[in-house]
């Protein structure tokens, strides 16, 4: 995945650790992860203004 690591993401882990700090961590977790849910989501559906142009 992008070349990261281990010794990578344990880095990028600690900063997150030092800048957001531990209260905040895990609700910025399952923010990050509901919106790319939601993108994955996105990407799957196709939206209905785009199938109403295709099919006319």
């Amino acid at each position: 995945m992008f070349g990261l690591g281990l010794p990578e993401m344990v880095v990028i882990l600690v900063i997150a650790l030092l800048f957001f700090g531990p209260s905040k961590l895990p609700s910025l977790g399952k923010s990050i992860g509901e919106g790319i849910r939601s993108f994955k989501k996105g990407l799957a559906e196709e939206p209905s203004e785009e199938k109403a142009k295709v099919e006319k």
